[in-house]
C-alpha cells in the first residue's frame, strides 16, 4: 500500500501533511483528496471521516480553490464504515453515534462546501461509501465499477446510505439497492442517476479535466452562488423554489462578476472574472 505522505509542492500548488489513510494535494484550482487505506478496504472510520472533512474545509474560503476531487487508491473506492467501531462489546452507544455524527457532518460538508466536489470511483462502493458518491455534486465511475448498499447482510440496515441513495435515485431502485444489498452496475447506476457519467479507466483523467477546465473557467462566486441554491431549492415546493430562484437571480446580478458576465457578453469578449 502507498503510504501518505507530506510533500513541498510549487508556488502554485498546496501542501499538507496526511495520515496513512488519506492523503491531500492541491495542484492550482484543484484539490485531490484521496482515500489510501487499503488494509480496511478504505473504510470510512472516525478518524478518516474527520480528516476528510478537515480536507474539504481548509482554506475552502481562498478564491484560487476551484474544486475538489475524491479519488481511491485500490480496487475499492470505500467498503462503508468500519464495522469494528460497532462492536458493542468494545464501543458503547455514545462512541456508535458518534460516527453516524461524524458522517452526516461528512455529508453536510460535501453540500455545504463552495466549490464543487467531485466523486471519482473505480472499484466498488459500498454501504456508507456509496453513500459518499451519491452525496457528491458529480460523480464519474469506470465501468468496473459497482456500487451497492449491503449492510442488512451484516445486521445492520443501510439507513443513514439510503438518505443520499434515496435523493439520487429513483425510489424503486433505492429499495431494490437497499432491501437486497445487491450491487449494481457502472451502467445501472448511470440509467438510475447515481453517478454522472461512465468513462474507461484510461479516459478517466482527460475526463475529469474537461469537467475542472470547464469549472475553472467560470467565476468561483456564481459557481458558489448556484451550488448553494440548488440544494436549497430541491426540497422546496415548485412555488417557494421558484420564489427563492427569483431572489437568487437578483443577487446574482448584484455580483461584479454577475455584471462582468453580462458586459462581456454584449461587448462579445471573454470575460474577466474577480471571483466576487
Amino acid at each position: 500500500m502507498l503510504r501518505c505522505w507530506k510533500t513541498v509542492l510549487s508556488a502554485l500548488s498546496y501542501s499538507t501533511t496526511a495520515s496513512a489513510t488519506t492523503r491531500m494535494f492541491q495542484e492550482k484550482g484543484i484539490r485531490t483528496i484521496t482515500l489510501c487505506d487499503a488494509k480496511t478496504r478504505n473504510s470510512l472510520s472516525l478518524s478518516t471521516m474527520n480528516e476528510i472533512i478537515n480536507h474539504l474545509t481548509t482554506n475552502d474560503g481562498d478564491p484560487g480553490l476551484r474544486c475538489i476531487l475524491l479519488r481511491a487508491e485500490g480496487p475499492v473506492f470505500s467498503s462503508g464504515h468500519n464495522l469494528k467501531e460497532f462492536d458493542s462489546s468494545k464501543k458503547g452507544t455514545e462512541e456508535q453515534r458518534e460516527v453516524f455524527a461524524a458522517c452526516t457532518r461528512l455529508m453536510l460538508q460535501v453540500v455545504a462546501s463552495p466549490v464543487p466536489v467531485v466523486a471519482v470511483v473505480d472499484g466498488l462502493a459500498a454501504a456508507a461509501g456509496c453513500q459518499l458518491v451519491a452525496q457528491c455534486d458529480i460523480s464519474l465511475c469506470t465501468p468496473n465499477s459497482t456500487f451497492s448498499t449491503p449492510g442488512a447482510s451484516f445486521g445492520l440496515f443501510c439507513s443513514t446510505p439510503g438518505i443520499a441513495v434515496a435523493r439520487t435515485v429513483n425510489r424503486k431502485m433505492a429499495l431494490r439497492m437497499l432491501l437486497t444489498g445487491l450491487p449494481i452496475t457502472a451502467e445501472e447506476a448511470y440509467l438510475a442517476g447515481l453517478v454522472s457519467k461512465v468513462v474507461m479507466a484510461e479516459s478517466l483523467d482527460s475526463e475529469l479535466k474537461t469537467i475542472t477546465d470547464a469549472i475553472e473557467s467560470k467565476s468561483r462566486s456564481v459557481i458558489s452562488l448556484g451550488k448553494k441554491f440548488f440544494y436549497q431549492q430541491i426540497e422546496r415546493d415548485l412555488q417557494t423554489a421558484y420564489q427563492l430562484g427569483e431572489e437568487t437571480m437578483v443577487n446574482n446580478l448584484s455580483l461584479r462578476d454577475g455584471q462582468e458576465g453580462i458586459k462581456s457578453f454584449i461587448e462579445k469578449r471573454k470575460p474577466t472574472w474577480e471571483h466576487s
